[in-house]
């Protein structure tokens, strides 16, 4: 199912960040029993499972709202990798641990913005899971800032390492903030948020916490997108695999 096949414009909106949720979630699910610290192995598991618990509600709506009989597993489960439509940044491999914090950084202090503007979607049911997920989003961005102060402000390698990752993974924040036909337009119907409004607070809260870690803001732009409509990188194929194996071995099973 690719935006341009949805058969309501709405449920292809509702999915993209039900599958930006989705994807994290599977990513962070990565580090179960790899963190550097018992504490962290814990604390990583509990932020997938809020990003898997946020995915379950959009995906479940935007199932709800397509009408077709499909369910949030069969949307998670039943996909292709070109029928996906999270942002590239979600889907990047976690690398070191510095990697993995710079990616939650900037996402994390993307969706802070975003929910706060999505809890106020005239979809009803949009709102009441942007709200919930906004507290979230917060605890998320106090624990990611948290790891970017420590390693940035650290030892030479540990800042060393930190400044890699946030160049890293800088190229694909663009994508967030880039507004196309489909986010106009639920814009314009009071459903969808103005995204690229959402740039200049995100860049305040990102901006703020590298000034802490004593780390520089990459210099290029950011440059590399396309996962809104459906075109990724060899990345995302792999996690899918991962992810779907058991229901693709076994379609329809139940437990």
């Amino acid at each position: 199912m690719t935006q341009a096949t949805v058969t309501d414009r709405r449920a292809g909106y509702v999915l993209r960040h039900g599958d930006d949720n989705l994807v994290l979630a599977q990513r962070l699910s990565e580090w179960v029993s790899r963190a550097p610290e018992l504490e962290e192995d814990i604390a990583l598991a509990n932020t997938a499972l809020d990003h898997l618990g946020v995915a379950t509600h959009l995906l479940g709506h935007a199932a709800a709202v397509e009408g077709d009989g499909r369910s949030d597993d069969d949307l998670a489960f039943g996909r292709t990798e070109r029928q996906f439509l999270n942002a590239v940044i979600v889907e990047q491999p976690n690398g070191d641990f510095a990697q993995t914090m710079a990616r939650q950084l900037l996402f994390d202090a993307y969706q802070i913005s975003l929910w706060e503007a999505l809890s106020r979607s005239a979809d009803d049911v949009l709102a009441g899971i942007a709200e919930k997920a906004a507290k979230e989003a917060a605890y998320h961005f106090r624990h990611s800032s948290a790891w970017v102060v420590r390693l940035g402000d650290g030892t030479e390698q540990s800042s060393a390492r930190m400044q890699r990752g946030l160049d890293r993974m800088w190229r694909f924040t663009g994508e967030l903030f880039a507004m196309d036909d489909l986010d106009a337009e639920m814009h314009a119907a009071g459903i969808g948020a103005d995204l690229a409004a959402l740039r200049s607070p995100w860049l305040a809260r990102v901006s703020a916490i590298v000034d802490e870690a004593a780390l520089e803001l990459p210099a290029d732009a950011p440059q590399r997108g396309g996962g809104r409509s459906g075109n990724h990188g060899e990345d995302l194929g792999h996690l899918l695999a991962e992810m779907q194996w058991v229901q693709r071995t076994y379609p329809g099973l139940q437990w």
